[in-house]
């Protein structure tokens, strides 16, 4: 089973996405992240080559104007260009993140979360644990990993006021200084579109379950998905949320203030902690029993035999 966290949706953080026995865990969780080659810490371009990529067909049921429906494949061509330039590209540092990260949340699958906070959804998922596990992970691991909490305002453009929990590596690169690695549980989630057009579809599909990736990278990607659900609405002749749209996404990760804190490390625990919880020492027959004070010696009780 994959980990997910969906947003809205009353679900496990444990979905469904390894009923084939086939798909592996950073195959369906990591995605394009998987790449045997990496660049070096040179900022990412906006745009490169990319290999051929089948697209779905146009609805025969729509009749449209040959000139826009050429357009209209090419702006999705380009697209899915964009996306997988970014998504291809890595360094070194990200790299080494991505696979820690990959690392400990394989350690969390097989150990089972351990939430602590109380806000699980019922179904044994924890978004706000599960950020403090990987982040102690991550920690314990050797990286500068905090979790990161995004509030921005509203504004009369149409901004909506919100806020946005993450995880944020910070990594010293000889060549680059400081590097801003941002750590995302939930990225393809977050650009998941009700009523999308198959194209549209298409992409998120193509996206990452857990993003590990510099600043500049994420900022590509953001620009490219809400071009993409910007044009999804117009086909589609449907209304763009105010959550959608570029400005308010941008701010969950760039936006507004930042809170930073280092929750406790819970991977210094060992791994057998997990493993076997501790016994009760009383049941409930004889748990208010054993809070009262030590009966007189005189008392003693019988054993009753229930027929």
């Amino acid at each position: 089973m994959a980990l997910s966290i969906p947003e809205k949706q009353p679900s496990s953080i444990y979905t469904d996405a390894f009923s084939d026995d086939s798909a592996s865990f950073s195959d369906i969780v990591f995605g394009f992240f998987e790449q045997p080659a990496a660049e070096d810490d040179s900022p990412s371009p906006n745009t490169s080559s990319a290999t051929s990529t089948d697209f779905p067909d146009d609805d025969d049921d729509v009749a449209e104007d040959p000139s826009y429906s050429e357009e209209r494949k090419k702006f999705w061509e380009t697209q899915n260009e964009l996306l997988q330039t970014t998504l291809y590209r890595t360094t070194s540092v990200e790299t080494k993140i991505r696979q820690d990260t990959k690392d400990a949340l394989i350690e969390i699958e097989k150990l089972g979360s351990n939430c602590t906070c109380g806000k699980s959804d019922g179904c044994g998922g924890c978004r706000t644990c599960l950020r403090r596990e990987v982040a102690g992970r991550l920690q314990s691991r050797g990286h500068n990993c905090t979790i990161c909490k995004s509030k921005w305002k509203g504004n009369c453009l149409g901004l909506s006021a919100g806020e946005h929990s993450y995880l944020e590596v910070l990594e010293n690169s000889t060549k680059r200084g400081e590097v801003r690695v941002i750590v995302e549980l939930n990225f393809r989630a977050e650009f998941e579109m009700a009523r999308a057009s198959d194209d549209y579809n298409y992409l998120i599909a193509r996206l990452p379950e857990v993003f590990v990736g510099r600043v500049d990278r994420l900022k590509n990607l953001i620009k490219t998905l809400c071009s993409a659900a910007e044009a999804c609405s117009k086909e589609k002749k449907i209304h763009l949320a105010p959550w959608r749209k570029y400005e308010y996404m941008k701010s969950k990760w760039f936006g507004g203030s930042c809170e930073r804190f280092v929750p406790a490390a819970a991977a210094a625990l060992p791994a057998a902690y997990y493993h076997r919880p501790a016994k009760p020492r009383a049941s409930m027959l004889t748990f208010d029993l054993s809070e009262n004070k030590p009966f007189p010696a005189a008392m003693h009780m019988t054993a009753v035999k229930v027929v």
